[in-house]
Parts: C-alpha cells; sequence; structure tokens
C-alpha cells in the first residue's frame, strides 16, 4: 500500500508519524466522498465503511466482482447519497463490536486523512444504527499515524468547514 507526502510536509517531520485524535474529517476520493466523519479505532484491525446496498455488477476474470455501492455519509443529512462502483477483493471473516461473526466484502480504496493520501483495504457493511459510518482500523493507520485518543479533529485545517445552508 502507498502512502505519499508532500516533500513539504515531510520537511516539517510528518514522516515519523502524524496525530490524529479518535475522531477525524477524511477523503475517500476513489469512492467520491469528502469528509467524511470517521472514528479512529485502534481495537479494530481493518477499516470499515457503512453501505445502505451493494449489487454485483461483474464476475471478473480473476474472480473478483465489479459492485455497485450506495451509502448515506452522514447520517444526518439523509439528502446526501452516494452511489459509486469498486472491486470487491475478496471475502472475509469478521467479529463486530457485538461479539457476532459476520463475511464482509473488502475493497480498495484512496484514503486522504490530513496531508496523507494512501491505498488502504476496507470492508463494507450496515453501519445505520451506528453513530460513525466509517471505523478506521489499525491496518489503515499503521506507519503514518500517532493517536491522541483524548483529541479529536486535529487535522481539521485540512476539511475547512462547508458553509452551513438555510
Amino acid at each position: 500500500m502507498s502512502t505519499s507526502i508532500s516533500p513539504a510536509d515531510e520537511a516539517r517531520g510528518l514522516k515519523e508519524g502524524l496525530t490524529v485524535g479518535w475522531k477525524e474529517y477524511l477523503d475517500l476520493p476513489t469512492l467520491g466522498v469528502f469528509r467524511l466523519k470517521a472514528k479512529v479505532d485502534t481495537g479494530a484491525r481493518t477499516s470499515t465503511l457503512h453501505v445502505d446496498s451493494l449489487r454485483v455488477l461483474d464476475i471478473l476474470p480473476d474472480g473478483s466482482e465489479r459492485v455497485e455501492i450506495d451509502l448515506q455519509p452522514d447520517r444526518r443529512r439523509p439528502d446526501w447519497r452516494v452511489r459509486t462502483e469498486a472491486r470487491v477483493l475478496r471475502r472475509m471473516r469478521v467479529v463486530d463490536s457485538g461479539g457476532h461473526p459476520e463475511v464482509r466484502p473488502v475493497i480498495e480504496t484512496e484514503l486522504v486523512l490530513g496531508p496523507v493520501r494512501k491505498t488502504i483495504l476496507v470492508t463494507l457493511t450496515d453501519r445505520s444504527g451506528m453513530l460513525f459510518r466509517m471505523i478506521l482500523g489499525r491496518k489503515a493507520l499503521e506507519g503514518d499515524f500517532r493517536v491522541d485518543v483524548a483529541a479529536k479533529y486535529l487535522l481539521r485545517q485540512w476539511h475547512p468547514r462547508r458553509p452551513r445552508r438555510r
């Protein structure tokens, strides 16, 4: 998985590990999702993204699936919906926080968190009953980030606030 940091950020020492809070805004540009609020969870190995529905479009020659994903990135903004496509690399057995085993599709996508841009693996599941539509697990954080569990939105300068609608 590749990581890219600008030369200016590298010169400022960000290569050693940028500190993130327990919740941060991030982008998943290859999926068309921007300014997504995510919970940083070092107890979760793999990252997870909420999907409302997933439909198999095609089985590729290598056995992977091309799927259409519908998601609502912000539970407080039901009008904001995203429909995108992704390639399911495999399916993975995951035990959720309630101890329930589930087999989830795994996709590869680009993560932009602060000045860091990298490719990560993400499982897809229904998180509609949860406060956060994404969990950022320790494999996505590995090598680039440290977590301050008492802080939040430490990288918000990279995600300016959207103007409020009236």
